[in-house]
C-alpha cells in the first residue's frame, strides 16, 4: 500500500530559518537542530570579505591542513592548566625557548638553554603590556633600591614614535604612564636617535624601538638608538632600557636580515614582543614576550596558585585561553624550521618587492616602503593628483580587494598612503591579478575626477 504524501513536506532548503528572522539581541525561544543553525550563521559570515584578499591585516589567513586539524583536535585544552595539561604546558616553553634562541638569547645563558624567561600570549597586544609592566616595576625598584616608596609622587614616562601600535597608548592609559611620543615628519616615518635622547629623563621606564612599523613596515634603527643611549648613560644622564616591538618584523628579520643587530646582542635591549599570529604563520592569536633574563621579570609580577593542582606562576593578563594556539605555533617551528621560514620569508618578499616595482612605474604613485625590510609595500599619491588613495581603496573593495588607505601619524597627518600586507597565500598570480585590478580602477578614477569621492580611512592593525 503506497504511503500518503505528508500534508507538510519538509522544504530542502527553506522553512524557520528562510522564512521567520531570529532575534539579533536576545536570545530565541526555541532551540535548533544543529544543522540548521550550522547553516544559518555559515551563511550569514558569508557576506564578510574574503581574508585571503584582505591585504589590510597582517594576521595569518592560511596554514596547512595538518596544523588546521591538530589545532581543533586542541581547541577544549586550557593553557593555563598546565598540572592536567603538561604536554601542551611543555610545548609552550619550547616555544618560548625557540624564541628566545631566535633572538639570541643564547649567548645568556649557554649552560642551560631551557632557562629562557617569557611567556605565550593573546597576540603581541598581551605581550605589549606585560613588557611594559616589568619596565615600569624596575624603574620603581631604581628609585626605592627596591624597597621605598620614593617612586611615589613621581610620573613614569615612556619614550615612543607617535607611529606605534594603538595598544602602547592602552598600555600607558590603563597603567598610568605618561607616554612622550615623538612626532614623524613627511618622508620621514620612524624614530631618530636624537628625538630618543631628547625626550628621557630620569623618570623614563624605557624606549620603545619598533622592527616593522604598523604604517609604513619599515625598521626602526633599535642599534643607533641603542648606541646613543649607552653614550648617555656613559655621561653620566639617566641609564634607560630598551624594549623591542617585534610584532610583525621579529619572525622576519632573523631569516631575511640574518647580519641586522637589533635583539639581545645588543645589552640595553632587555625584552622583545613578537606575534606569532602575523609572521609566525599561525592562526590568531598567539604572541611571546621574552626577557633578557629573569632579573628583568620582577617577581612582584609572578602569582602562583595551586587550585587546579600543583604550584603553578602565571604571569600573564588573561588566565583561561585554548592551547590549540600554542599547539598551531609548535606544529609551524617543527614543520618548517629555519630553513623553511627563510624560503617563505624571501618568497613574501619577493613578491613584495614585485608588488613595488610595478607600482613604481605608475607615475602616480611614490612608493614609501617596498618590501625589502620586511614584506609590506607603502605607497602615496604623488602631488597633483585629482582623487585620493581612499578613492582608490573604496574601489578596489568592489574586486575584493582590502587595501587600506589611511593618513600618518603625528606630525605627517597631512600623509595619506595605502599599504600591502604580503602574507602566505598571497601567491604571484594573486599578485598580478592585484595589479591588473588596481590599473583598471586608476582608469576609472581618471573617468570620474576631478575631486574624487572617498573620504573614509580605513586602517587595520
Amino acid at each position: 500500500m503506497p504511503t500518503p504524501h505528508s500534508s507538510n513536506p519538509r522544504p530542502a532548503y527553506t522553512g524557520r530559518l528562510a522564512m521567520a528572522p531570529l532575534p539579533a539581541l536576545r536570545l530565541p525561544d526555541e532551540a535548533m537542530d544543529p544543522e540548521s543553525a550550522y547553516r544559518f550563521i555559515h551563511d550569514e559570515l558569508m557576506l564578510d570579505g574574503s581574508s585571503r584578499l584582505n591585504l589590510a591585516t597582517f594576521v595569518t589567513t592560511w596554514m596547512d591542513p595538518e596544523a588546521g586539524q591538530l589545532m581543533s583536535e586542541t581547541f577544549d585544552k586550557n593553557m593555563i592548566d598546565k598540572d592536567e595539561y603538561p604536554v601542551t604546558a611543555a610545548m609552550e616553553q619550547r616555544c618560548v625557548c625557540m624564541v628566545a634562541d631566535l633572538f639570541h638569547a643564547e649567548h645568556l645563558r649557554d649552560d642551560d638553554p631551557a632557562s629562557a624567561t617569557g611567556v605565550s600570549t593573546i597576540g603581541s597586544s598581551e605581550a605589549v603590556m606585560l613588557a611594559g609592566l616589568a619596565m615600569k616595576w624596575r624603574w620603581r625598584q631604581r628609585l626605592g633600591s627596591g624597597q621605598g616608596d620614593d617612586w611615589k609622587g613621581r610620573t613614569p614616562n615612556l619614550v615612543m614614535g607617535s607611529n606605534v601600535q594603538v595598544v602602547w597608548e592602552k598600555f600607558c592609559r590603563y597603567f598610568d604612564v605618561e607616554a612622550r611620543y615623538l612626532p614623524m615628519e613627511e618622508g620621514r616615518y620612524v624614530i631618530t636617535p636624537e628625538q630618543v635622547i631628547d625626550a628621557v629623563d630620569e623618570d623614563t621606564i624605557g624606549v620603545v624601538a619598533i622592527l616593522g612599523t604598523t604604517f609604513t613596515g619599515e625598521l626602526e634603527p633599535v642599534g643607533e638608538i641603542c648606541a646613543a643611549l649607552d653614550a648617555l648613560a656613559g655621561r653620566g644622564g639617566p641609564d634607560v632600557p630598551v624594549h623591542v616591538d617585534a610584532a610583525s618584523g621579529g619572525f622576519v628579520v632573523p631569516f631575511l636580515h640574518p647580519d641586522m643587530v637589533w635583539d639581545f646582542r645588543l645589552p640595553r635591549v632587555v625584552s622583545i614582543n613578537v606575534s606569532g599570529h602575523k609572521y609566525g604563520l599561525t592562526y590568531p592569536g598567539i604572541g611571546f614576550v621574552v626577557w633578557r633574563s629573569a632579573e628583568y621579570l620582577p617577581e612582584e609580577l609572578v602569582f602562583r596558585v595551586n587550585y587546579l593542582g600543583g604550584d603553578m606562576p602565571t604571569f600573564t593578563l588573561n588566565f583561561s585561553r585554548p592551547g590549540n594556539q600554542v599547539v598551531g605555533q609548535y606544529y609551524n617551528f617543527l614543520r618548517l624550521g629555519r630553513d623553511g621560514f627563510t624560503e617563505v620569508m624571501r618568497c613574501l618578499s619577493e613578491t613584495a618587492r614585485w608588488i613595488a616595482d610595478e607600482l613604481e612605474q605608475m607615475p602616480m604613485f611614490e612608493v614609501i616602503s617596498d618590501g625589502s625590510a620586511i614584506p609590506v609595500v607603502s605607497f602615496r599619491l604623488v602631488d597633483g593628483a585629482e582623487y585620493s588613495v581612499f578613492d582608490i581603496s573604496a574601489m578596489l573593495r568592489g574586486y575584493g580587494w582590502q587595501v587600506p588607505a589611511y593618513t600618518m601619524p603625528d606630525d605627517a597627518t597631512d600623509v595619506a598612503v595605502l599599504r600591502i600586507v604580503v602574507r602566505e597565500g598571497l601567491s604571484a598570480n594573486l599578485a598580478r591579478a592585484l595589479r591588473d585590478d588596481l590599473v583598471e580602477v586608476l582608469g576609472k578614477l581618471d573617468q570620474l575626477k576631478p575631486g574624487g569621492f572617498a573620504t573614509e580611512q580605513h586602517f587595520a592593525h
